[in-house]
């Protein structure tokens, strides 16, 4: 049986070198541009309409918001995928942040190097942007006070993408994979890191480490109660130098109803907060207005 990955590429430029929010230099250019393309095209395992038919009312992780939105299972009860909402009218947008380290990258954050981005959250205070963080629950150990400070905050939600940006499924960029009960479990061990640091703000989302998934990756997550939680546009801030041009992607992509993967690293994404800065006004010229995913989900 042929089993469809989803891999988009842009999100897993920060993949087995620095994984998402984190920071590195350890990919090749020939790597980054590689993993910078266009994304593959494979149909999704699971549905991801958002009709109120849809929409179910899974439990909430301990500490999440009453009645968070989500999607029903796919067929034979996968876990159910979500990209981009349909909207007709309503032009609203979800601006999402991975905040990653993998499992093993604490001695380079001792060494200095920054997996965070506080001047970024700061900014998304101060525009009043609602916004959803996709945390690695290594991240949240490593900056518990910015963990708590952000998932105590209405404008946040936080979302799982996993403890140790390990790969659910393989080949994903030369990620680490898990198997699926170490996938599962993973995605536990994030929440507990979440309820630890204190973010109470958690909500039953989960993205993929790079992007990757397929039907197995799908089945392992079935009983976690989660929703995979995707993205239609691509900023290309990973490893950027141009904020103008992380911008004009943006704003080139963004439609009524859009997920908008961005970063909050300093290293490895050093100017998403001045393209954000930069995009919001823009888009709010436009006629958009800012949301997190589970509203967005919820329309």
């Amino acid at each position: 049986m042929t089993i469809s990955v989803r891999k988009v590429a842009a999100v897993a430029v920060l993949g087995a070198a620095l994984a998402g929010c984190g920071g590195g230099t350890g990919a090749s250019d020939a790597g980054r541009g590689a993993r910078m393309g266009t994304p593959a095209a494979s149909a999704p395992a699971a549905p991801s309409s958002t009709s109120p038919s849809a929409a179910s009312s899974a439990a909430p992780q301990p500490g999440a918001p009453a009645k968070v939105p989500t999607l029903a299972p796919g067929q034979g009860g996968l876990t159910p995928v979500f990209e981009r909402a349909k909207q007709h009218g309503d032009k609203t947008v979800a601006l999402t942040f991975d905040a990653d380290m993998t499992s093993d990258q604490g001695p380079r954050a001792e060494a200095g190097e920054h997996f965070d981005n506080p001047q970024l959250i700061s900014t998304l205070r101060t525009l009043k942007v609602p916004s959803t963080v996709f945390m690695t629950g290594r991240w949240a150990e490593e900056y518990p006070d910015q963990a708590k400070a952000i998932g105590t905050d209405p404008n946040f939600e936080i979302a799982n993408h996993s403890y140790s940006h390990h790969a659910f499924t393989s080949p994903c960029y030369g990620l680490p994979a898990l198997d699926a009960a170490a996938a599962r479990a993973d995605v536990d061990r994030a929440f507990a890191a979440f309820r630890t640091a204190g973010a109470v703000n958690t909500v039953p989302y989960f993205r993929f480490p790079g992007g990757c998934y397929d039907d197995r990756a799908l089945r392992a997550l079935s009983t976690a109660r989660v929703t995979a939680v995707q993205w239609d546009v691509v900023s290309g801030d990973a490893f950027a130098k141009d904020p103008d041009a992380v911008a004009e992607q943006v704003l080139a992509g963004v439609k009524p109803g859009s997920v908008v993967v961005m970063h909050c690293t300093r290293s490895a994404a050093p100017v998403t907060e001045e393209a954000v800065r930069t995009i919001v006004p823009e888009l709010r010229k436009r006629g958009y207005r800012f949301v997190k995913v589970s509203e967005l989900m919820g329309t």
